[in-house]
């Protein structure tokens, strides 16, 4: 009968309601609920600026999983009076964009304007992609993208360029906080029907990692297992069960905690090191590319200031290879601290750049005639070897002589830095250096630089 109310229809949507999850029935409502990204939804923010100027651009919001990228997408469009439209990037194929496309111009004939938020925009295929360009540029839909994955890397150059990219960071601990409070004092939450002691609060903060989402689950599971009485620490670790680390081993994750380990040996900071060290075991990274990340760090950052690192280095590879995880988890902290707490020096890395660079821009020369093969045939006919003196021979086993092309014979590539055992090798270059320019006056060196001569 028309009109009638449908009962069954009506149970069936407040079963649903009452089946969400906790982070689905607290999802914000409006821009002044969404925890978070003071610099794109403060005062001052270009997210608040633009919605209240009813002039929002098409977007993409890049960013780890419940940083609220779904939820500012339909905030978008209740800010703006838009209607709303989404796809998954997973399910939907060119045809549903099509379909998307075409109720977007009945809409804009009305006077209504879409926004178009698609998930997990990075999967889309280039055609699916290319198919959104020009409605896009036309202003047809306001388009939200959002993805876990770099889109200056992951989404086609020419989307990209038509929309502004957001990067949303992982919420702060005040932020998730206050999250857990409005959960437990809002009629869509669990008010009334659970408390929560401060030291279970902190352990949900602490668990949550910035992540809004799994901060609400994770109170939802906590109070499910309190039963009647209070969720405490106890609880929230039962409840939570292990966090899962987030990282994919060929995505961002990779590459940033990969930057942030090598930056932490290279500033000597060990506990940082080991801290990035287990987020990369924790998650899944290949060991062997962790070794080889460390045996490149010793002679880039490292160097002549300690020789030594190299061998540290190559031993924990070697010792990966015969141990294996977990054990190997072991020497690889053990070469990661003391990378961190070596000397520095960079010269080794810069020398060769500089060489190579130069090799580049002229081409190579070709060796001086002393220094050439002189094998007999060569000796003979073309004079290689001619004017070669065998530093054996010389007293300190230096003949001062330049190893340079013509023309290359004052140039340094090699600055050593003075640090570590790279300072006794400095003296020792220096010395060598004023030798071959004549201008050491009698040849001696420096003790501590002087070559040992034992014949």
């Amino acid at each position: 009968m028309t009109g009638a109310p449908d009962l069954f229809g009506d149970a069936v949507e407040s079963a649903l309601e009452d089946a969400r999850p906790l982070a689905a029935r607290m999802r914000p409502r409006s821009l002044d609920e969404v925890a978070g990204h003071a610099e794109h939804l403060g005062p001052e923010g270009f997210l608040r600026r633009a919605i209240a100027a009813d002039e929002v651009p098409s977007i993409i919001l890049y960013g780890p999983p419940g940083t609220g990228k779904t939820t500012l997408a339909r905030v978008v469009a209740t800010g703006t009076r838009a209607e709303f439209e989404e796809l998954s990037a997973v399910s939907a194929g060119l045809a549903d964009v099509r379909a998307v496309l075409q109720r977007a111009r009945d809409r804009l004939a009305a006077g209504i304007r879409t926004v178009l938020f698609i998930d997990e925009i990075h999967r889309f295929t280039k055609a699916q992609q290319d198919a959104l360009l020009p409605a896009v540029e036309d202003g047809l839909v306001v388009l939200v993208g959002a993805t876990t994955e770099n889109p200056y890397y992951e989404v086609n150059a020419a989307l990209v360029s038509r929309m502004r990219v957001l990067q949303l960071e992982g919420l702060d601990a005040d932020d998730v906080g206050a999250l857990i409070d409005r959960g437990l004092a809002d009629e869509r939450g669990l008010a009334g029907t659970v408390s929560v002691t401060p030291e279970a609060r902190a352990a949900i903060v602490r668990m949550a990692g910035g992540d809004a989402r799994y901060a609400l689950n994770l109170l939802e599971a906590a109070a499910g297992l309190a039963g009647d009485g209070p969720v405490t620490p106890e609880v929230v670790e039962r409840a939570g069960g292990g966090r899962a680390v987030v990282y994919d081993r060929n995505g961002d994750q990779h590459y940033n905690v990969a930057s942030a380990f090598i930056k932490s040996l290279r500033g000597s900071d060990p506990d940082a090191a080991l801290y990035w060290l287990a987020v990369m075991l924790q998650g899944g990274e290949d060991p062997k590319f962790i070794a080889r990340r460390m045996i490149v760090a010793a002679s880039e950052d490292i160097g002549n200031a300690d020789p030594r690192a190299l061998e540290v280095a190559v031993a924990a590879a070697r010792a990966l290879e015969f141990v294996g995880l977990p054990e190997a988890r072991i020497n690889l902290a053990q070469a990661a601290t003391y990378l961190a707490l070596a000397p520095k020096s960079d010269a080794a890395y810069r020398g060769i750049d500089a060489a190579i660079a130069r090799v580049r821009d002229e081409g190579a020369r070709v060796p001086p005639l002393a220094l050439r093969d002189a094998s007999p045939a060569n000796r003979e006919n073309l004079g290689h070897g001619t004017g070669y003196v065998n530093p054996h021979g010389a007293r300190g086993r230096v003949t001062g002589d330049s190893c340079m092309p013509a023309g290359l014979e004052d140039v340094q590539f090699y600055v050593p830095t003075g640090t570590g055992a790279e300072g006794d090798l400095a003296a020792r270059l220096a010395a060598l250096r004023a030798r071959a320019r004549g201008a050491a006056g009698s040849g001696t060196m420096p003790p501590s630089a002087e070559p040992g001569d034992d014949g």
